[in-house]
């Protein structure tokens, strides 16, 4: 059972059964809004170039980086599956960054996910974009954050994954950024650790 959740919310990564989740995957999907006017129609759709990254975070810092130039974390417990030039046609993810949590070394305690625009164009130019959080071990969906809404904005701070006791719990940011890579977002981040 999926769980929509709003900007703030929380919820626990434990499994039903008291259980906890081994492997995660964060998915971002998106489509390129359609132009509007007359030369909308001689133009066609505007290729968008999202990107997801995954910033690993220990005691406020960033420690390490996933995104489409450093497919693997240092220590290989979180993984880029590729970079997606321009979004797809449905509500499949277009990217995806794999999260073996329990091979995440215990000084990291948070995983900030990011999606920003590398070729610059605005979230208003964007339509359908999600991110959501499955168990990579069953395929069931967890989670699902919506961005809605546009925005003049090229970047969202748009969710992470932290240490809670024994387990690990997942936030919906949603923060709206500027920025056309995750190193433009580092102080968008801070106020989110």
């Amino acid at each position: 059972m999926s769980v929509n959740l709003g900007k703030g919310q929380q919820i626990s990564l434990s499994k039903s059964d008291g259980t906890t989740l081994t492997s995660v995957r964060m998915g971002l999907g998106w489509q390129a809004a359609p132009r509007k006017g007359f030369l909308a129609k001689l133009t066609g759709t505007r290729e968008i170039d999202l990107d997801a990254s995954a910033v690993l975070i220990a005691a406020g810092q960033p420690a390490d980086v996933v995104f489409f130039r450093h497919l693997v974390s240092d220590d290989g417990s979180v993984r880029h599956t590729g970079d997606n030039l321009t979004g797809g046609v449905g509500t499949a993810d277009d990217e995806a960054i794999l999260v073996d949590l329990a091979r995440v070394p215990s000084h990291i305690d948070q995983i900030v996910f990011t999606v920003n625009s590398f070729t610059g164009q605005t979230f208003a130019e964007v339509q359908n974009a999600f991110c959501r959080l499955v168990d990579e071990t069953t395929g069931a969906e967890l989670a699902r954050y919506t961005l809605t809404g546009g925005g003049d904005h090229t970047a969202q701070i748009m969710a992470k994954v932290h240490r809670s006791g024994g387990g690990w719990q997942m936030q919906a940011i949603g923060a709206p950024a500027t920025g056309r890579t995750f190193q433009d977002l580092l102080p968008a981040i801070a106020p989110h650790l």
